[in-house]
């Protein structure tokens, strides 16, 4: 079994194709991601965070639609960041904090939540995430 435990560790090896890599250099690239995360988690709007919520409250809605209004809510978010960070960065993270905020606001989401962001995560970010952790080793 591959699950996160809820002391931060993971169990087992990881899937994807990302091979085994030191704890050290994910615990760095997870502490400035937190960081980056806890400041866009003070400039997203209730209002946008709500609007996610009815979406994924919605039963008649296809996860891919819904993958679809968080698509658009993360690029709208990524407008008003600054233009030295690099987008895909920021909209991983804005991906992450919005998930975040979604599940705290709606805990009885978690479940849909979760495996709606993990399938957009690795639609649009999987290449991504591998080059931070090579280039990082």
């Amino acid at each position: 079994d591959d699950e996160l435990q809820t002391d931060g560790n993971r169990s087992g090896h990881f899937q994807n194709g990302l091979a085994p890599t030191n704890e050290e250099v994910i615990r760095i690239i997870a502490a400035q991601l937190a960081e980056i995360g806890d400041q866009f988690d003070r400039e997203i709007q209730e209002g946008v965070v709500n609007s996610l919520a009815r979406h994924f409250l919605n039963e008649n809605l296809s996860n891919e639609e819904i993958t679809q209004h968080m698509s658009r809510a993360v690029r709208e978010l990524t407008r008003a960041i600054p233009s030295d960070m690099e987008q895909e960065k920021a909209m991983l993270v804005l991906t992450m904090v919005l998930t975040k905020k979604i599940v705290n606001t709606v805990p009885a989401l978690l479940r849909r939540v979760f495996n709606t962001t993990l399938n957009y995560m690795n639609q649009q970010f999987h290449n991504y995430i591998a080059e931070m952790v090579s280039a990082v080793t």
